[in-house]
């Protein structure tokens, strides 16, 4: 996109070419005094028929862990073979919740070495990513991993390197990002829905105790039942501390705090939505402000990011906001700003905002315009705001659906996915950056072509 290229209404329109914006330009569109209100159904069309039984496999048991595979379980010809677990509890869990033939044990490359297992969904905090994604890789397997692909800055090549090698079908787990909300923001922002893109936002709000990682511990949390040794072989050695086990999140040796977790979902739907390879510059405060339980990550966090002028898009800014002490809670979104309009866009809709100016060069109209009095007729006229919402079909079956769909599919077709690990280290990568400017307090530089930490 060129930096002075600014999409007109009509070339937005004519680009776009849908019955909705043809609604969208109806009688009702000059009228300063009422709201033009357009509302559009994103629907799912076509799908894929269970061509083959695909055999999965879970490492790692806990919250997101089983959901993913509780999603891959409503995709037809999808079965679960195994569940591989640190803590018995989860184990029993497993057999219970899926069926007491599934195989399950505490030593993944158990899970590995399985043939009748075609993919692995890796469920594991973060310290794990990548060493079980590359061995996974090499033993054959296909991978769903869940954000963000890597724990250390210096992990994403490895992962990079092993999906080239091995051919294996990769896919990062950050599941909003095939849905039909980014799939519509990307289609608007390339007809020129907003005009030039300059700016984007991001933010989300929380406050149950669930939410913001304090998760339950189990009465029987002990040596006995957690595999602790492995779980901490890979980082600092310490005696076993159950809330470092359950609740990892809170630790940097285990998890990437706010901007791993969350952050990471908002640079994926931004970069799938403007084809950014991410930004140069990064920058982030915040601070440990009420959820003073022995965690060592902050509860709000503020990132400030500049995106360089690239083939895809125009340079721009973008902010990204976190808040664990929110009194009102339940927001998320990310919006982008153009010179002619915005987008507000979730996993299942888009609400698309522009600023109306009528321009006519009919000399009719604009001699009566000088009859009525008007001494400037060729002044553009600001008209009221056109708002078009489009939202998920009902019925639609979800953003994690669509991705994990995007997945089984790519196995079955051996075709590409939304999220492979290049894309996902391009998300991942300023996320730990982030991290990294707000425990050393300065920022971080980035180079996203070349995926390289810069200074």
């Amino acid at each position: 996109m060129k930096e002075n290229d600014e999409p007109s209404r009509r070339n937005f329109l004519r680009k776009l070419g849908t019955a909705t914006a043809a609604v969208a330009v109806g009688s009702n569109v000059f009228a300063a005094d009422k709201k033009n209100d357009v509302f559009s159904y994103l629907k799912r069309t076509g799908g894929f028929s269970a061509n083959d039984q695909v055999n999965i496999a879970l490492i790692g048991a806990g919250g997101q862990g089983s959901e993913d595979t509780n999603v891959a379980l409503q995709i037809p010809g999808v079965k679960l073979i195994a569940v591989c677990d640190l803590y018995d509890g989860r184990l029993a869990d497993a057999k219970k919740r899926w069926g007491a033939d599934i195989f399950t044990t505490k030593i993944y490359k158990e899970i590995l070495n399985r043939k009748d297992i075609d993919a692995v969904i890796i469920g594991t905090p973060d310290h794990w990513h990548q060493q079980i994604s590359v061995d996974a890789m090499h033993a054959g397997k296909h991978v769903y991993c869940e954000k963000p692909m890597v724990h250390a800055i210096t992990e994403g090549p490895a992962v990079i390197q092993a999906q080239k090698e091995t051919g294996k079908i990769f896919q990062v787990g950050s599941q909003g990002v095939s849905s039909l909300g980014n799939e519509k923001a990307k289609e608007l922002l390339a007809a020129g829905a907003i005009g030039q893109l300059n700016y984007a936002e991001g933010f989300w709000a929380r406050r149950g105790a669930v939410e913001v990682w304090q998760y339950p511990i189990p009465a029987d949390a002990s040596p006995q039942t957690v595999d602790w040794d492995t779980y901490v072989s890979n980082v600092h050695k310490r005696p076993f501390d159950e809330k470092r086990f359950f609740r990892w999140r809170n630790y940097t040796n285990y998890g990437t705090g706010m901007a791993g977790d969350l952050f990471v979902h908002l640079f994926s739907s931004l970069h799938l939505v403007t084809g950014s390879h991410g930004p140069e510059k990064i920058y982030a405060s915040g601070g440990l402000r009420f959820w003073n339980d022995g965690r060592e990550v902050p509860d709000v966090l503020l990132g400030t990011f500049d995106y360089a002028k690239n083939d895809m898009h125009p340079a721009f800014n973008l902010s990204l906001r976190c808040n664990f002490v929110d009194g009102t809670s339940g927001t998320t979104y990310l919006r982008l700003v153009g010179s002619e309009g915005a987008m507000d866009i979730t996993w299942d809709e888009v609400v698309l905002k522009r600023n109306k100016v009528f321009a006519s060069d009919d000399p009719f109209y604009l001699e009566k315009l000088r009859q009525a009095g008007d001494r400037n007729p060729e002044r553009k006229k600001m008209l009221p705001p056109e708002e078009i919402v489009y939202k998920a079909d009902k019925g639609y079956l979800g953003g994690p659906y669509d991705h994990m769909n995007n997945f089984i599919t790519a196995i079955r077709t051996n075709g590409k996915v939304t999220e492979d690990a290049t894309f996902g280290y391009r998300a991942a990568a300023p996320a730990l950056l982030c991290n990294d400017s707000y425990f050393n307090n300065k920022p971080m530089f980035w180079d996203p072509e070349k995926m390289v930490k810069k200074g």
